[in-house]
C-alpha cells in the first residue's frame, strides 16, 4: 500500500515537470523580474511556488468537474492549450529582442524598486505573467486535469489519491522554487550569449510541446467522433 502511494506521489512531478520545464524557463523568469534585490527574488520565487501548487491542486481536484459543468471535453482543452503554448513558443523563438512583456516589466523595475512593495504587490507580480502562463500554462493544466480525471469513488481510496496528488504537487512546486530562486545565478553563470542560446532552445521546446499537446487533442476529438481508433 505504501509503495502504491509513493508511486502515485512520484507520478505527479514525473508527468508535469517535463511540461513545466522550470529550469529552461528560469532565464525568462529572471528577465521578467528585472534587477531586484536578493530578498525580493526569494520572496517572489516562494510566492510563485505557492501559486503553482494551488493551481495544480485545483486542476487535479476539480478541473474535470468544471469541464463537465460547462460541457467542455478534455481534448478541447488540449487543442486550445496546445495552440496557446505553441503560439507562446513561436513568439519567443522569433523574438529579435526584448518582448513586450519584458519591456513593460523592466521599465517599472529598478534596483531598489522592491523596497516599498506591499504583500498585495508581491502577490500580483508573482502571478501574471510569471505563474500563469509562463510556469503553469494551458498544457500543464490539461495534463493535471487528466491526472485527476480518474479519481476513485470510494472515500478511503479517494482520500489516499488526493493525498498523493497534494504531496506530488508539493514536490513539483519545490522544484519550481529551487529553479526560480537560483534563476539570476543561472543567468549570471551562463552569461549573455549562454542565456540567449538557452532562451531560444527553451522557446523551441515550448513550441514542440504545444504542437504535441495540440496533436493529442486532435486525436482525442477524432476518437470521440469515431473517425480514429486506438
Amino acid at each position: 500500500m505504501l509503495l502504491l502511494f509513493l508511486q502515485a506521489v512520484i507520478l505527479i512531478p514525473v508527468t508535469l515537470l517535463p511540461i513545466l520545464n522550470p529550469l529552461a524557463t528560469a532565464p525568462i523568469y529572471a528577465s521578467l523580474l528585472g534587477n531586484i534585490s536578493n530578498k525580493a527574488q526569494a520572496r517572489i520565487a516562494r510566492q510563485v511556488a505557492i501559486n503553482c501548487w494551488f493551481l495544480l491542486i485545483a486542476a487535479i481536484f476539480i478541473g474535470s468537474h468544471v469541464l463537465n459543468f460547462f460541457g467542455i471535453s478534455l481534448p478541447i482543452v488540449r487543442v486550445a492549450g496546445g495552440i496557446i503554448v505553441a503560439a507562446a513558443g513561436w513568439g519567443l523563438l522569433g523574438n529579435k529582442g526584448t518582448d513586450e512583456i519584458q519591456t513593460q516589466v523592466a521599465s517599472k523595475v529598478t534596483v531598489n524598486a522592491d523596497a516599498d512593495w506591499s504583500d498585495e504587490e508581491y502577490k500580483m507580480r508573482s502571478f501574471y505573467p510569471v505563474t500563469f502562463p509562463l510556469t503553469v500554462g494551458p498544457g500543464t493544466i490539461a495534463a493535471s486535469i487528466a491526472l485527476g480525471a480518474n479519481a476513485p469513488t470510494r472515500l478511503l481510496d479517494w482520500m489516499r489519491s488526493m493525498g498523493s496528488a497534494a504531496l506530488g504537487s508539493l514536490l513539483t512546486a519545490l522544484v519550481i522554487y529551487l529553479c526560480y530562486r537560483n534563476a539570476h545565478r543561472l543567468v549570471n553563470a551562463l552569461g549573455r550569449l549562454g542565456t540567449l542560446v538557452l532562451l531560444r532552445l527553451s522557446a523551441f521546446i515550448l513550441l514542440c510541446i504545444g504542437i504535441e499537446i495540440f496533436w493529442h487533442g486532435i486525436m482525442g476529438l477524432l476518437k470521440e467522433s469515431g473517425i480514429a481508433v486506438g
